[in-house]
C-alpha cells in the first residue's frame, strides 16, 4: 500500500487526537448500558444499535464542545439580545481558567526537558508557589497592584527555591532529578496540609484546613460574573513567548540546548554543566511556582491541601503533547483546559463520567509517545523528525 502522509509533529499529533476520539467514543458506548443491550439483536437490527450509538457518542462530544467553546444557541440567543455576552463567553472562559496554570507548569517540564532533565517536580514546585503567593497575598496587606506583584514575585521564588534543590543536588552529587523531584513532591504536599492549620494561616473560626483568604489587591484581574477568566492567560502567553526567546535567543537559552544535546561536548566546549543545570531548574521551578501563584491568585483566593490540584502533573502531559516546545506547549494546555471545561458539560448534560476526560488525555499521549505504533497504523512516509526522542535532540 502507497504511504501518502508525511510522518512529521502535525499530522503525528493530529492522527494521535482522532484515535483518542475514536477510542473515546467506543469507551462511551460499553459504558452505557441502555446502547449495550441494543448489540444484543445486533444480527436482527443491526440499525438500532448504530443509531444510538452515534447518537449517545455525537450528542456527548457535541456537549464537550459547546462546554469548551460555547454553545451556538446561546451566541444566537446573545445576538438577539436574549442572553447576555458573559453567558455566550462563559465556556472559553472556563477553558482559558483551566488552561492558565497549566501553560505555567508546562513550560517547566518542557524547558527541563530541553536541557536533558526531567523535572517530574513541577507539581511540588506549583504547591511551593501556592502557599508562597498565598501567605504573600493575605499578609502584608499591600495597596492594589504592589500586593498584586509581590504575591506573584513570591510565587515564583518559592517555585525557584523548590526546583533549586534538586537542581543543586543533581549538579553536586549527581543524585538523579526523577527521584528528588519526586520525593519533593510529596514534600511539598505534606506541608502544604500541615501549614494550613497552623495558628496564623488557618482562617478564623475555621476548623477546616484552609488558610485566610487572599486579600482582593492581590487577586489577578477578572471580568467577574460569571467568567472566571483572569490575568493569568495573558501572562501565560506572555511568558511563553518570554521561554521561547529565552531558548532560542539568548546565551543562556544555547548552553541549555547544548547540554540537553550532550553534556560531555559541552563541558569540552567551555560550558559548565553543573552550573546550567542548577540554573535550569531553579528557572524551571520558577516557571512552575508562577503556575501556582497563578492558581491561588486567580480561582481559589485561599490555601487548602488540595489548592494546586494536579497541575503539575499534567503540565508533564501538556509538555509532552506540545513535543518540549514553547508554543507547542501552549496549544497543549489550551486543549486540556477544553477537555476539562467541556468534560464538565459533557458529565452534565450527557451524563458521561468526567474521568473519561482524563482516559482521553491519556490515550492522546500515550500515542505521541509513540509514533511508530501511529505511523504503523496510518502507514505514514518516514520523517527526519518525528517522535519525542527527536524532538527533544533538535535544537
Amino acid at each position: 500500500m502507497k504511504r501518502f502522509w508525511s510522518a512529521n509533529n502535525f499530522t503525528l499529533t493530529a492522527l494521535s487526537m482522532l484515535m483518542a476520539v475514536v477510542i473515546g467514543g467506543v469507551l462511551i458506548i460499553i459504558s452505557d448500558s441502555t446502547v449495550l443491550a441494543k448489540f444484543g439483536y445486533f444480527t436482527a437490527r443491526p440499525g438500532d444499535a448504530v443509531s444510538a450509538s452515534w447518537l449517545l457518542v455525537s450528542t456527548a462530544y457535541a456537549d464537550l464542545l459547546k462546554g469548551a467553546l460555547g454553545d451556538p444557541a446561546v451566541f444566537s440567543a446573545w445576538f438577539s439580545g436574549q442572553a447576555t455576552w458573559q453567558q455566550a463567553f462563559a465556556p472559553i472562559s472556563e477553558t482559558l481558567t483551566y488552561a492558565a496554570p497549566l501553560v505555567f507548569t508546562g513550560l517547566s517540564v518542557a524547558l527541563a526537558f530541553r536541557g536533558g532533565l526531567f523535572n517530574i517536580g513541577a507539581q511540588g514546585q506549583a504547591v511551593l508557589g501556592c502557599i508562597a503567593a498565598g501567605i504573600a497575598g493575605f499578609t502584608f496587606g499591600l495597596p492594589l497592584v504592589l500586593n498584586l506583584i509581590i504575591a506573584v514575585v513570591a510565587g515564583v521564588l518559592g517555585g525557584a527555591l523548590w526546583g533549586f534543590i534538586p537542581g543543586l543536588l543533581k549538579a553536586r552529587t549527581g543524585a538523579h532529578e526523577v527521584i528528588t523531584t519526586i520525593m519533593l513532591n510529596y514534600t511539598a504536599g505534606l506541608f502544604l496540609a500541615w501549614l494550613v492549620i497552623q495558628q496564623g494561616i488557618q482562617a478564623p473560626g475555621r476548623s477546616d484546613a484552609i488558610s485566610k483568604a487572599v486579600a482582593e489587591s492581590a487577586h489577578l484581574p477578572s471580568p467577574g460574573g460569571v467568567l472566571r477568566v483572569h490575568l493569568g492567560i495573558v501572562l501565560a502567553v506572555l511568558t511563553t513567548a518570554g521561554v521561547a526567546w529565552l531558548l532560542n535567543r539568548s546565551a543562556f537559552g544555547f548552553e541549555i540546548r547544548a547540554v540537553g544535546a550532550n553534556p560531555h561536548a559541552a563541558k569540552t566546549a567551555g560550558i559548565s554543566v553543573a552550573k546550567t543545570y542548577v540554573l535550569l531548574m531553579a528557572v524551571a521551578g520558577g516557571l512552575a511556582g508562577f503556575g501556582g501563584a497563578t492558581q491561588v491568585l486567580g480561582t481559589a483566593h485561599a490555601l487548602t491541601p488540595s489548592v494546586a490540584g494536579n497541575i503539575g502533573f499534567d503540565g508533564l502531559l501538556v509538555a509532552l503533547l506540545g513535543r518540549t516546545r514553547p508554543w507547542g506547549t501552549l496549544f497543549a494546555a489550551l486543549l486540556f483546559g477544553a477537555l476539562r471545561a467541556g468534560g464538565n458539560r459533557m458529565q452534565s448534560f450527557s451524563g458521561i463520567s468526567l474521568e473519561l476526560v482524563t482516559v482521553l488525555q491519556a490515550l492522546i499521549v500515550i500515542f505521541i509517545a509513540a509514533p511508530a505504533l501511529v505511523k504503523a497504523i496510518f502507514r505514514l512516509r518516514a520523517s527526519r523528525a518525528t517522535g519525542l526522542g527527536a524532538s527533544l535532540a533538535k535544537g
